[in-house]
């Protein structure tokens, strides 16, 4: 598993341990429950797929439940979807969903001796890269993703290839920045917002380029975003948190060495309003719990455990 991945797995993993027995088993019991025949995991709608089959079996690893029958049939979809065309997103929750299996349940999905797969998935990196040093959603882009940069930093250390032009990708990460020290998705965007702006710091942190001492407005921003109800909002112009900002808002303080500047116990209030009987939920007026607002709920939790409130 890539370095910055695992060390927030783990991190996540120490504050989840600190959650309370309930907890754990509740939740892990409500996604063992949303596995489907094919081993994989779905959204509200639609067919298993790699990207909530990762968000599932990153839950279920750090609250502890993983269990060998899960991990198997998910493995088993995961090869399956090795033999497909899938977009980046899904092509990256494959790779990351294949290392936590192989890790912590010795399950094998990609093979070391697999090069072929691997260089296939190097040449679509190469071809989603753009004249601007970022890279693109589709071979089509014209322009980069702060998003989809994030992502292709992450699959190249997956992958364990070394990624091209860093002078390049950190001039990208570097226009993408405003004034107010929050970071744009795409160029032609008028605002920063936290998401773009926890995959900028990422990106930085994957490729050993962070300094949190020149990211002093950046941490500004990030604590401006926390809104009345406790959690993040995306941006400056929505009214409402959400469960994902939250989440993606407090691991970017806590690289920055700020996560100790947020209103945790705000915060937790927050997260634990959007929980279910099983599940969490991604806002307040959203009524029904999914795969991936699971892992926003339990990994902002996990995290504020860190954080000693």
């Amino acid at each position: 598993m890539s370095g910055y991945l695992q060390e927030l797995t783990l991190r996540l993993s120490v504050g989840a341990s600190r959650l309370s027995p309930e907890f754990r088993s509740r939740h892990a019991d409500w996604l063992r429950l949303r596995q489907r025949d094919d081993g994989g995991f779905a959204g509200r709608e639609g067919e298993s797929d790699p990207y909530y089959s990762s968000f599932a079996l990153r839950t279920l690893w750090l609250l502890g439940e993983l269990d060998p029958q899960t991990a198997e049939a998910a493995g088993i979809f995961l090869r399956r979807r090795m033999r497909q065309r899938d977009s980046i997103v899904d092509l990256m929750s494959l790779i990351f969903g294949a290392a936590i299996l192989e890790m912590a349940s010795g399950v094998v999905v990609i093979s070391d001796e697999d090069h072929q797969w691997r260089e296939n998935v190097a040449a679509l990196l190469a071809n989603l890269r753009t004249d601007d040093g970022g890279f693109a959603k589709t071979p089509e882009g014209r322009a980069g993703s702060t998003y989809q940069t994030f992502l292709s930093v992450l699959c190249y250390e997956l992958m364990e290839v070394p990624v091209p032009d860093i002078d390049g990708l950190l001039r990208f990460l570097a226009s993408q920045q405003q004034q107010d020290g929050g970071y744009r998705e795409i160029r032609v965007a008028k605002r920063a917002g936290v998401n773009p702006t926890a995959a900028a710091i990422g990106s930085l942190k994957t490729l050993g380029r962070l300094d949190p001492a020149q990211q002093a407005d950046t941490i500004e921003f990030l604590l401006e975003m926390q809104s009345d109800e406790g959690g993040l909002t995306a941006n400056t112009r929505i009214p409402f948190a959400d469960l994902l900002s939250s989440c993606t808002g407090l691991i970017t303080l806590v690289d920055l060495g700020a996560g100790s500047r947020i209103d945790a116990p705000r915060l937790q209030r927050y997260a634990d309003s959007m929980q279910r009987e099983g599940g969490f939920v991604g806002f307040e007026l959203d009524q029904t719990p999914d795969v991936e607002y699971t892992f926003y709920g339990v990994a902002t939790l996990s995290l504020l455990q860190t954080l000693d409130l």
